[in-house]
């Protein structure tokens, strides 16, 4: 994946961890509030560790 498609993501995944976190410690849930900002962070670690994974061409595939 390129990286400003992984940049943009990452915003994209950072920015609503954060607005659902927001929420829910705003309607006085604690532990949802951090479960939602710590899987946000989670997965754009992921997305930026972990390679994408490419299958084997079969035949008559290009």
């Amino acid at each position: 994946m390129p990286t400003h498609i992984k940049l943009i993501l990452s915003l994209v995944v950072l920015a609503v961890a954060a607005y659902v976190g927001w929420w829910q410690h705003g309607l006085g849930h604690q532990g949802p509030a951090w479960v939602a900002v710590g899987l946000g962070l989670f997965m754009v670690f992921a997305l930026w560790v972990f390679p994408e994974t490419k299958g084997d061409k079969q035949k008559g595939e290009r």
